[in-house]
């Protein structure tokens, strides 16, 4: 049952999962979802901001654990382990914000609190009388009593996700982000709505480099930006895939064994890899197979982290490509395969993130699957002489009988290397 705006409820639970919905559609905003941890009213530093840009607090107890989207639903998901919260933190504020568009063209937007072990809904709340607002408080994780409590708080800013986390004392990198009053105020008396004390940093340390918010959504529409545009062309690019499972449709047919097969009793194991040619035209591929990880002070200039089953957000499968060697790479195709756990990437649904150290995050998701894939090619890196594009692909490809899925992406985009079976 949904509470109403400025009800609060106990949560039994030593970790819980916060998960904001939506429904989706033509019009309707992308929607973010965000976690302050405040003391006194306030963050103690930039670093109580868990958001897309900075997924994971330094204590490890808040974690952004990406979207996902499904039956015209859309999702984002935080977690907070209420057991490790440290205890200078009194509440851990449940922000949203809405990207292209306000909250008033969101529909059936709400807030689900569950216990992370068990599954089970702990409380809810649905926002319900959204106007002109461009970022939401939902609600809060607060103490009480040693305890915790969840309170649905319902209030709104038009100043966007820069102005919310402005408020509760971040500093950001964006222009036109002074702080703003709500534009839309919970009931009378409600954390948030009234001038939080200030901060309680008390480390004595330099103040770290603002909060980026900025971040660049690759479509089918645009498919493509320029990192040289961005002001990404130098140090270390994280490439991040992670992904969650959709439930198995109904009906019969070849999809639905594809849906079947993603239960069996392997684990899924997705492999991220890259094909690179450097401009002296040596090729190769960085990937798990064959212990082949690669370099980032050495050619190719790409490593590969370890192998990750889970999918989460926070680690997921990771490449790094360290840019500051950029005038030696001429191309670097990322794609991931599957290694065991599925025949297909039906019923998958997958989120890829190039962080750059400098400039703006680039992610998109892959398209619904509807072929029998197990090779999917997610981006392009190409280098121009005088520009450094990323270009979205999200391009699934059907291995030929007796083609590996490496050597059908070989094919695919003219690599022209030899391959030999490998094993990790």
């Amino acid at each position: 049952m949904s509470m109403p705006k400025g009800g609060n409820a106990p949560v039994d639970a030593g970790a819980v999962r916060i998960e904001l919905s939506w429904r989706t559609g033509s019009g309707v905003p992308d929607v973010d979802a965000s976690a302050l941890l405040l003391s006194g009213g306030k963050v103690r530093d930039d670093g109580d901001f868990v958001f897309y840009n900075q997924p994971v607090h330094a204590s490890g107890a808040v974690r952004h654990e990406g979207k996902r989207a499904e039956h015209g639903t859309g999702a984002d998901t935080l977690s907070v382990d209420l057991a490790t919260v440290e205890p200078a933190v009194e509440r851990v504020i449940i922000a949203a914000s809405a990207e292209g568009g306000t909250f008033g063209q969101v529909p059936g937007l709400s807030v689900r609190v569950l216990d992370a072990a068990a599954g089970d809904e702990l409380v809810r709340f649905d926002s319900q009388d959204a106007t002109v607002e461009t970022a939401f408080v939902l609600g809060e994780l607060y103490r009480r009593q040693g305890g915790w409590k969840f309170r649905a708080v319902g209030q709104g800013y038009d100043s966007g996700l820069a102005g919310l986390a402005t408020d509760y004392g971040i500093s950001v990198d964006d222009p036109g982000t002074t702080p703003a009053a709500p534009a839309h105020d919970a009931s009378q008396g409600q954390p948030g709505a009234s001038t939080p004390a200030p901060p309680a940093h008390g480390t004595g340390a330099p103040a770290p480099a603002p909060v980026r918010l900025s971040k660049v959504t690759l479509t089918k529409e645009a498919p493509a930006v320029s990192l040289t545009k961005q002001g990404g062309t130098s140090g270390a690019m994280r490439v991040n895939l992670n992904w969650q499972t959709r439930p198995a449709p109904s009906g019969s047919g070849w999809g639905r064994k594809l849906s079947r097969a993603l239960a069996g009793p392997a684990a899924l194991d997705l492999d991220l890899c890259a094909l690179y040619e450097l401009t002296d035209g040596s090729k190769g591929v960085v990937q798990a197979l064959g212990n082949a990880f690669g370099s980032l002070d050495a050619p190719p200039y790409i490593h590969l982290d370890g192998d990750d089953r889970t999918g989460a957000v926070a680690a997921g499968e990771n490449l790094t490509v360290n840019l500051d060697h950029q005038r030696l790479i001429k191309r670097i195709l990322f794609f991931v395969t599957i290694y065991e756990g599925a025949r297909s990437f039906a019923d998958l649904n997958a989120t890829v993130t190039l962080t750059p150290q400098r400039g703006a995050p680039v992610d998109f998701s892959l398209d619904e699957c509807t072929v029998p894939s197990n090779v999917c090619a997610l981006a392009l890196l190409i280098n121009t002489g005088s520009d450094l594009v990323v270009q979205r692909e999200a391009r699934y490809l059907v291995p030929e009988r007796g083609f590996s899925p490496q050597r059908t992406v070989d094919q695919a985009y003219g690599w022209g290397m030899r391959w030999a079976p490998g094993r990790k």
